[in-house]
């Protein structure tokens, strides 16, 4: 009976030890996912993350923001709060803050966020978006030779829309900028989903610091929204690029 008893003792304390080792090392796990998190976003515990809100382009209120850009606002919210940081909204034309003291999320395109614009100039000169003279009503993304162009659905293609993802590092250092402009509110909430789901990857391919700029293309946006969205091109090389000195993009 006693070694019974024994036996009972020494496979409760064993499983006992298997519990706490497997609790401790998934915390141990989830704490380095956190860090590695917190790293690539610039956004350490207690900091605070400035989230740049663009208007909506097609309506006469100046302060009216598209629903789908409200969407995207509120998963960036989330994705700063997980990060054991504050999310502070600011109206892209109230902004007179300087770079690197705090992570930033600027939302729109620059035909809906003035914000947008400067950091284009300042470091992706080479990035340009606009709408075709045979088709004013498509807007369109191009470093180069290369241009993504907005396409409507049809009977036989679910059309797509694109938007350009970019983190940029202050020079000096300091916190970075992600920019996140689409060619409509559907793609802004679009790359958004992809730089929350796709952080691990991004952060392997282009390294925790750093600037880099991809496209991003999004399937059939009026009937499936912001859901499926795919990479489409690394535009780094190119974007960063001086005026009359572009590279090729590299796909895939």
């Amino acid at each position: 009976m006693a070694d019974v008893l024994l036996n009972i003792s020494i496979g409760l304390l064993t499983s006992a030890i298997g519990a706490v080792a497997g609790w401790l090392l998934q915390s141990l796990r989830r704490r380095r996912a956190a860090a590695r998190r917190q790293a690539f976003f610039g956004l350490p515990g207690g900091s605070q993350g400035l989230l740049v809100v663009n208007r909506h382009p097609a309506s006469p209120h100046h302060k009216s923001v598209h629903r789908g850009d409200v969407s995207a606002l509120m998963e960036l919210a989330v994705l700063v709060s997980s990060c054991a940081a504050r999310p502070e909204i600011v109206n892209h034309d109230e902004v007179r803050r300087g770079l690197g003291r705090e992570a930033e999320f600027c939302l729109g395109g620059p035909a809906s966020n003035e914000r947008t614009v400067t950091h284009l100039a300042w470091r992706l000169p080479a990035v340009r978006f606009g709408c075709e003279a045979d088709r004013p009503d498509a807007l369109s993304i191009s470093v180069g030779d290369r241009e993504f162009r907005e396409e409507a659905a049809g009977p036989a293609t679910p059309g797509c829309c694109y938007a350009l993802l970019a983190r940029l590092e202050p020079d000096g250092g300091g916190r970075p900028v992600f920019l996140i402009a689409g060619q409509t509110a559907v793609a802004n909430q679009a790359a958004v989903r992809y730089l929350t789901g796709h952080q691990r990857e991004l952060a392997r391919r282009h390294g925790t610091h750093g600037t880099f700029a991809v496209v991003l293309r999004v399937i059939g946006p009026d009937r499936y929204g912001p859901d499926v969205v795919e990479f489409a091109a690394d535009l780094t090389a190119a974007a960063t690029a001086p005026a009359g000195a572009v590279p090729p993009a590299r796909t895939g």
